[in-house]
């Protein structure tokens, strides 16, 4: 008798082993074979609670797993890419689209030949011959799909078959009695089992198996069913103590949603059951678990779809702010969640480098105060350090972010990210080498009035460039208006390098017809051109992140036109020392982006 006990444990184990297998094989052919639609719809939200709703429920349908979904828009609201009131309408869809899996581990009692043992050995076979032979990709992912199917029903049957000699045992009726008699405990079994096994279709699967064998009835099955719904939290509220704090408030918006609904509809079924005990002891099937499952989580939401601010508000009142509200100007935090959904990567990646240069246009202004006022010193290196720190963050985010599924736009749009962030890390480094060669080349030094105001000009200007940079995504569909203030504040870049060529050229051939009348101007001139060829390179980079194929365009005509200047040796300077020669020339259609990370 043990012996046969051991068995029906190791048959019921190998069961659901194979069905939580077959499960994730299934559900990564089916991302796979979607490729960006489901990444893009969640991507694309707009301020519609509709549309956020059904895109929860679809994507969720899609990957089959609503705690995947939840921790993706924790990992959204955690970047300040979603608010916490759309990450509640898609919080809800995704309960509803987490049904999907219970109907289909419900189709065997539908018609015999859609039983998991008729139906597997058919998927498994024509999946693996797919696999086998297939050349194309998406093919390969079809086989996965079915081969994942095949699996999962297998285990459906190993697991059905091993209850069902015991499904009119005392014991599996004495449990199921207790949990009926006890809605609290039926609920907290169904979370514990989900919170374990962190997936609320495996835990309906291993019900509903049960349900097949005839050892469920309804007064546990329903209770039991409410608490997977709560159960399935845990994945989501794990994943946001790693966020920030309305991260944290996104996964307590899906612990309130289910719990609430839970409490409702519990408190109704328990009444419902109280007088009609019969309905409670009698047995439920697999399909009656699948309608009762959708039936509930769309019941909750229209219940609660109208009342989602007062959710967020209560998420509000839970998780209290310890810090103050995270403003534009603050990096936002570059969430590895997004590493696997390469649009959401780049517009986190984007805003970082949007606000780290802010902070490189607040450097310029700290190196003209160290050149002119010998003040800021200190705050300069520091603030330098801080910028290029984050940049290379940038750079190993953009590295780690997953490439096989990327497209051609998404690879040219990573690119840019990269050289984006090594070009503001240069003019951070451009900043704090002013503030050093302050100290190197002059120990004491004072400025006439004439070098004070070349250096405020071509600080201006440079900074003035780099201010009117805005970088976004390449193919995000623009405004007429919108287009034209990019190609407006593109022209005033374009002014500012100009400008600042035209004026280092004046100085250098005023410079040439003005011989120094002591050794301290030769000193300060020298600092004033060192100081202008920093401006002028951060004006180029200012250029080049403004467009790069504007950039690209204009390069060869500047170095032309930096040659026609009268001072012959301005020439032969420029070829050697201008930034254009120092800069790296990009090149496009690159197939590799890691070969542009190192700086």
């Amino acid at each position: 008798m043990t012996m046969e006990i051991l068995k029906t444990i190791l048959l019921f184990a190998g069961g659901l082993g194979m069905f939580l297998y077959g499960m994730e094989l299934m559900a990564e052919g089916l991302q796979q074979a979607a490729g960006d639609k489901t990444r893009k719809l969640l991507e694309a939200l707009t301020t519609n609670p509709v549309m956020g709703l059904l895109a929860g429920a679809l994507v969720t349908a899609i990957i089959q797993s609503s705690s995947a979904t939840t921790v993706l828009v924790v990992g959204f609201v955690n970047a300040g890419l979603m608010s916490l009131v759309q990450a509640a309408s898609v919080i809800m869809g995704a309960n509803i689209g987490t049904t999907m899996t219970s109907w289909i581990v419900s189709m065997g009692e539908w018609a015999e030949f859609l039983k998991p043992e008729m139906i597997a050995p058919f998927l498994l076979l024509a999946g693996t011959f797919m696999h086998m032979l297939a050349k194309s990709s998406r093919v390969k992912d079809g086989a996965k799909i079915l081969i994942g199917f095949g699996i999962l029903f297998t285990g459906l049957s190993s697991m059905s078959g091993s209850i069902k000699p015991y499904a009119s045992s005392p014991v599996f009726q004495n449990v199921f009695h207790v949990l009926g008699s006890n809605p609290l405990l039926a609920i907290l079994a169904g979370a514990a089992v989900t919170a374990v096994i962190q997936s609320s279709s495996a835990s309906m699967g291993i019900l509903q198996t049960m349900a097949m064998a005839g050892a469920v009835n309804w007064g546990s099955a329903v209770f039991i069913a409410l608490g997977q719904n709560i159960g399935t939290c845990v994945t989501a509220l794990l994943s946001a103590l790693s966020g920030d704090t309305n991260a944290k408030r996104a996964a307590m918006i899906h612990l309130e949603f289910n719990v609430i609904g839970a409490a409702v509809v519990g408190l109704a079924a328990a009444v419902f059951f109280m007088i009609y005990p019969s309905v409670a002891l009698s047995g439920i099937s697999s399909s009656g678990l699948a309608i009762f499952h959708t039936g509930f989580n769309v019941a909750a939401t229209i219940m609660l779809f109208p009342f989602r601010k007062k959710l967020v508000e209560l998420s509000k009142v839970l998780i209290v702010r310890h810090h103050p509200k995270k403003s534009k100007e603050e990096l936002v935090l570059l969430d590895t969640r997004f590493q696997s959904m390469p649009k959401a990567a780049v517009s986190a990646a984007l805003r970082d480098l949007n606000v780290l240069k802010e902070r490189c246009v607040q450097l310029i202004s700290d190196s003209r105060a160290v050149l002119i006022e010998n003040d800021r010193m200190e705050t300069l290196h520091e603030k330098s350090a801080a910028v290029q720190k984050e940049c290379l963050h940038v750079r190993d985010y953009c590295s780690g972010i997953d490439l096989s599924a990327i497209s051609v736009q998404e690879q040219r749009e990573l690119q840019r990210i990269l050289l984006s962030a090594r070009d503001l890390h240069q003019i951070a480094e451009t900043c704090s080498r002013i503030g050093r060669m302050n100290q190197e080349v002059i120990p004491v030094k004072s400025l006439s009035e004439p070098l004070t105001e070349q250096i405020n000009t071509l600080s201006s200007l440079s900074e003035e460039a780099l201010r009117q940079v805005s970088l976004h995504i390449m193919d995000d569909p623009a405004s007429p208006s919108s287009a034209l203030q990019e190609e407006t504040a593109q022209a005033g870049v374009q002014h500012c390098v100009d400008e600042i060529r035209k004026r280092i050229a004046s100085m250098r051939l005023s410079h040439l017809e003005a011989m120094p009348s002591d050794q301290k101007l030769s000193q300060n001139s020298w600092l004033v051109f060192e100081a202008a060829d920093c401006y002028e390179q951060i004006a180029f980079r200012a250029l080049r992140l403004s467009d790069e194929d504007v950039w690209q365009k204009h390069r060869l005509e500047m170095d032309q036109a930096m040659g026609d200047e009268a001072d012959p040796s301005a020439k032969s300077s420029a070829s050697k020392d201008s930034p254009a020669s120092l800069l790296p020339m990009p090149v496009s259609g690159f197939s590799k982006p890691q070969g542009y990370i190192s700086l």
